[in-house]
């Protein structure tokens, strides 16, 4: 398949940047940050995913957060968002952020997934920067801020969500010929219920018991 064929909307692209930036915006207000800390977080937050991506595909070409003014719009949007108001209720942010989360990790599987597949990568390669397209900008957030990235720990379903998205991203586009927005907008919805339901229901992944010493 072209490279064409596997364009998508740049307002998706923008979206998920906006969303995971707004998460970073939210996080930093709980933290009681200063206005840049807020900005700082939010961009690291709504591009580190876009920049480890492009790290891997370095043929694809520059940074696509520099070549187009729209994404740092999005981070800038957001920082505002992150400033306003808000209830001051830690529960309230929790879920706000665990929400909007939810959909950036979505999109951003798919947008990293459908990237692979543009410069002509196989679809486990493919499934794999898309996977760490939906996770860097968690994982630099909460190494920013200085916590133990929910990655590394045992917890609630995450990566596997955003694994799932790139599966479902890219069996319908290679086995079922779904134009790239249908997939992209069915695979974004099976990560966010998947992660959302995981969050419900808490389910969670253990942790490897370490080996028994001998005395």
């Amino acid at each position: 398949m072209s490279s064409e064929e596997f364009q998508l909307p740049l307002a998706f692209n923008v979206g998920a940047v906006f969303f995971f930036a707004l998460t970073g915006a939210l996080g930093a207000r709980r933290l009681g940050y200063d206005f840049i800390g807020v900005f700082v977080l939010a961009f690291a937050t709504g591009l580190g995913g876009g920049l480890l991506r492009d790290a891997l595909l370095r043929s694809a070409g520059p940074v696509v957060a520099l070549t187009n003014p729209r994404f740092i719009l999005a981070v800038l949007l957001a920082t505002c968002c992150g400033l306003l108001r808000f209830s001051a209720r830690i529960e309230t942010f929790n879920r706000v952020i665990a929400g909007l989360d939810a959909v950036g990790l979505g999109a951003f599987a798919v947008v990293g997934t459908q990237k692979a597949l543009a410069a002509n990568l196989h679809w486990l390669a493919a499934v794999l920067v898309g996977v760490a397209n939906a996770i860097g900008g968690g994982l630099l957030r909460d190494v920013l801020t200085r916590r133990e990235p929910l990655l590394f720990k045992p917890g609630q379903f995450y990566a596997l969500a955003a694994l799932l998205g790139t599966l479902v991203y890219v069996g319908l586009r290679l086995e079922f010929n779904f134009p790239s927005l249908w997939a992209a907008l069915w695979a974004t919805a099976a990560t966010v219920v998947f992660r959302v339901l995981a969050i419900i229901f808490n389910w969670k992944t253990r942790a490897v018991e370490a080996p028994v010493e001998n005395p």
